[in-house]
């Protein structure tokens, strides 16, 4: 875990109230696996920030706030993973937050997830959907014919159900298989499983 601040009296504070927990072990930025970065807003010069940290890869940021926080730059930057108002922060809730990003959970204000959520719609209804995608990576005719092989359908069962000929459907699922990396049918309906697309 390591601290970002550019003021030096703010990182202080915030070593501090991470340093009386045991359970957290401060490390050079370089190799932090949680970052708490204190800024006045999350906007493009936060954005700017955090991709110029000398952060691993891998790293995942809780973001210390004054201001405001809109659903843009969070979408922008998927290693932020929690967002905390300054005001309404204690040492307690700081150190249970960098917990649960270490384990791999977030928390994001409900007005920031409302807006994530506003903004895949938005993806979805004019990136994806005019494509014939969905969010998965899978059309509806492929969602279709994973669903009746799931079912336990064979090919030529799957292409009648679908006024499709066999090869329609073989061409189907290898276009969505190729996309997707997926090595075989079994792997594409098990895809489409995990998904709950089926």
């Amino acid at each position: 875990m390591a601290v970002h601040a550019a003021d030096p009296l703010t990182g202080t504070g915030l070593r501090t109230w991470l340093a009386e927990c045991p359970r957290i072990s401060p490390t050079a930025l370089g190799e932090a696996e949680v970052v708490v970065v204190a800024a006045a807003a999350v906007d493009a010069s936060v954005l700017h920030l955090l991709r110029g940290l000398p952060a691993p890869a891998g790293s995942r940021f809780v973001l210390l706030v004054s201001g405001g926080c809109h659903a843009g730059p969070v979408a922008a930057e998927p290693r932020i993973r929690a967002v905390l108002w300054r005001a309404e922060v204690d040492a307690a809730a700081l150190v249970r937050t960098v917990h649960d990003v270490a384990a791999g959970r977030a928390f994001l204000p409900s007005a920031v997830q409302g807006g994530l959520l506003d903004e895949l719609e938005r993806i979805q209804r004019e990136v994806l959907g005019p494509r014939g995608l969905s969010a998965s990576g899978l059309n509806s005719r492929e969602i279709d014919v994973l669903r009746l092989l799931a079912e336990g359908r064979t090919l030529s069962e799957v292409a009648a159900e679908l006024s499709y000929s066999e090869r329609t459907i073989k061409n189907i699922l290898s276009a969505a298989q190729i996309r997707l990396g997926l090595r075989n049918r079994v792997q594409a309906v098990s895809y489409a499983i995990r998904g709950g697309l089926i």
